[in-house]
Formats: C-alpha cells, structure tokens, sequence
C-alpha cells in the first residue's frame, strides 16, 4: 500500500446485481478495482427475489442483500428511519469509515446517507442521472436531493454537463463536485477478428425501448434510412412500452426482412450483437453519459448520436457523429456515418478506448475523493440546522424562478428549455 490510505467503504444503492444497468455495472466494477488498490468494499442493496442475506463476489467482494422489497422500478419504500437498525449493525460489524451512495433515484441510498451522517460518518455522493426542473417528478426529487446532500462530504458526477445539473438542483459548492467519467471493460468489448463486408450495412441499437431512451425517434428515422439506402439493415435489441410502436412500423412499412426485432439481450450477449454491426445508433433525450457508447465504440462501431445532455463528452469527433433529437437531422447524421464508414478502423477505435476509458484509472481518481472526503470537518448542530433552515428558503425562491421562467416561456412559444 506504501503511504496511500486504506478505506473501509460501504456502497448503498437500490441498483445492482442481478439487475443490469449502467449504475449496477458502475457499482461492481469500481468496486472490484478498489479492492485490489487495498481497500475494503462492502456493497448494500435491497433483496431481489430469492436472494437476501449476504453473498460473496468475484475478488471477495461482500454484498448484503437486506430484506426489503422494491415496490417502484427497483426501488424500495421510502421508510425514513425503517433502515437505521440495519444500518448502524452494518456500519459496526464491518467498521467502515466512509458511506458511498449511488443514484439521485434510489431510495436507499438517500435513507443510508441521512444515517450515516448522523451517527457522524464521512458521506459521498455519486449522481448517475439528470434532472429536469419543471415536471412534478423532478421538483420533487430535487427537493430531497437537497436536504440528503445539505452535509455531503464530497460529490461525483459522471460528466461536466452532469455536474452543473447536480449543482443546481442540490446546490452544491461546485468545488465539492468533482468529474469521474465512466468507463468500460475493454477485455470484454473487443472487436471481430476480422473486418466486416461493406455489401450490406448493419445499424445495430441497444436500449430500453422507453420514451426516455428515444424509442419514438426510432419509430420515424428507420422507416426513412431504409428508404434511402437499400443496403441498409437495422438490428433493434431491448424491450419495454415502446416496443409495440416499433413492431407497428415494421408492419406498416413491410421492413420485417430489414429490421430485426431481438427483445431483451442479456448482458453477455451485448458484445456478440455489437460486432455484427457498422453503425452503433443511440436516440436518447436525455444521458447523463451513456456507458452503451463506450461498449460500442470499443467493438469498433461508429456512433451516431443525439447531442444531448453529456454525450458530446464522450467521443473524440472521428469517433461519433452527432445529431439533434429531430428525425431529419438524424437521418442526415446516418447518411454522414455511411459515407465515413470505410475510413473507420475497428481495432484502432479499440486501441484508443483502452487509453481513453479505463475502470482502474476511475478508481485512483475516486481514491483521490474518498481522501478529500476524511479531510473534511465535522459541522456542529447548529451550523447544520441552519443549513437545513437556509436549504428551504433557497429552495421555495429558487422554484418561483423556474416557475416564472417557464411561464414566459411558454407565452413566447419558446418550449427548448422545457424539453431539456
């Protein structure tokens, strides 16, 4: 260890394994790269299924599956003090020394925050996601991101564009908020042994058919690419409520032979689709980061995407070819990929994601935060209250102005504001 600092850390989140997504994958491989830096990880989450009680991971990873149930989208009933005993047992036994939440959305992870800080442990805080300012949902969460995050110890966005969203909905200092991108396992993605023929173009898409992920962009750009180039062929894998509209079109438009329709995908199969593919296409209205991007580009693929949210961060320019969330710039998006695409070297593209995006290098650089975190003094009763007392004033005129703000402009016709 020589003079780095060995942590006791516990990682609270309503999402992780054997549920997939791009937090759960984030949580276990951060998790397996700080053990072997010397630390000590211990992850908490609630029961899925048949699986509670405590379980052990590859590298001796420790994870305790408590008995709570979800009840909405994975995650748990809100129980404010339901989980202290739980809590503080788990906190003693394995003598941790900092608490690491995951996720503005997870339930357990705000209740494990407020716990920890008041039994007087150091708290971090990473946010996967953003948040808009307008709808109901959102008012809402940011209401008590802000009270969970009025004594945080340090914060983690996944990109810049994450960081002023999280910085103005909590309102953090932002020198409190520090940038640690994802990353992705290169050894998993890698690309085909060999080159793909150019005869027929395969634009392969992976996401959860949702209005969030742009399922109903997909729904008007494919029917016009297929149009437009015969050789064309798409690849659709995920499911969700807007898979119907999906199917719908490929009926309307008699595309059954060009677009295959696969469901879910499990995880491990990801990387055998990718490389059956030219073109990764990605329609989300809103990412935070989109770690699919990374799978893709390290398969080889070349990207198309909607500039939207941290997107833009992700890619060198050779790499991604960006597009507004409009159905006719991302037709024009698509027809620029195809004219690239034989310049695009799918082991070059591998090589440079190896040095780009690496989950050790994440590691080092949240080592570095946890450290900050220790550094951090401890805030009195009363200087916490009144940061609690300021937090509610900051917040009821802070939502006047948005709510203004909106009001103006929706007498304007202006609604860019409202959709982003």
């Amino acid at each position: 260890m020589g003079d780095r600092r060995q942590h006791r850390i516990l990682v609270v989140s309503d999402f992780f394994y054997p549920n997939f997504g791009g937090v759960e994958n984030h949580i276990y491989y951060l998790s397996q790269c700080l053990l072997k830096l010397g630390h000590k990880v211990v992850v908490m989450t609630h029961a899925y299924g048949n699986r509670s009680g405590v379980r052990y991971m590859t590298g001796g990873l420790k994870v305790y599956y408590i008995p709570w149930k979800p009840f909405l989208m994975q995650n748990t009933l809100p129980t404010f003090y339901g989980t202290l005993p739980i809590m503080r047992n788990i906190l003693i036994r394995e003598k941790i020394s900092i608490v690491h939440g995951h996720q503005a959305f997870s339930t357990l992870c705000h209740e494990a925050l407020m716990h920890a800080r008041t039994m007087g442990y150091k708290i971090v805080f990473t946010d996967h996601s953003l948040y808009g300012f307008a709808d109901v949902g959102s008012i809402h969460m940011n209401k008590v991101l802000q009270f969970t995050l009025a004594e945080i110890s340090q914060a983690i966005c996944v990109s810049h564009t994450s960081k002023e969203n999280t910085v103005l909905r909590s309102g953090l200092p932002p020198e409190k908020v520090f940038v640690i991108p994802n990353a992705v396992d290169t050894a998993m993605f890698m690309p085909a042994p060999e080159r793909l023929k150019s005869d027929e173009i395969v634009i392969v898409v992976i996401s959860r058919l949702v209005y969030r992920k742009g399922a109903d962009l997909l729904v008007e750009v494919i029917p016009e690419v297929c149009r437009l180039f015969p050789k064309v062929r798409f690849i659709v894998g995920g499911d969700g409520p807007k898979r119907v509209r999906l199917e719908e079109m490929r009926e309307k438009h008699s595309l059954q032979d060009r677009v295959e329709m696969l469901g879910a995908v499990p995880h491990a199969q990801v990387r055998s689709l990718l490389i059956s593919g030219h073109i990764f296409l990605n329609s989300s209205l809103t990412e935070a980061f989109c770690i699919a991007i990374l799978e893709a580009a390290s398969c080889g693929l070349l990207t198309v995407s909607t500039r939207v949210g941290g997107v833009p961060e992700v890619l060198p320019d050779d790499m991604i070819v960006l597009a507004e969330p409009d159905p006719v710039d991302m037709v024009r998006a698509i027809k620029k990929a195809i004219a690239i695409l034989p310049m695009i070297d799918p082991q070059d593209m591998h090589r440079r994601m190896k040095k780009l995006y690496d989950w050790h290098d994440v590691a080092r650089r949240t080592e570095v935060v946890y450290d900050r975190a220790l550094k951090c003094s401890d805030q009195h009763l009363l200087d916490r209250l009144s940061r609690y007392i300021l937090l509610t004033h900051l917040s009821s005129k802070f939502q006047r102005r948005v709510q203004r703000g909106i009001a103006l402009q929706r007498a304007s016709g202006d609604y860019s504001a409202e959709l982003s």
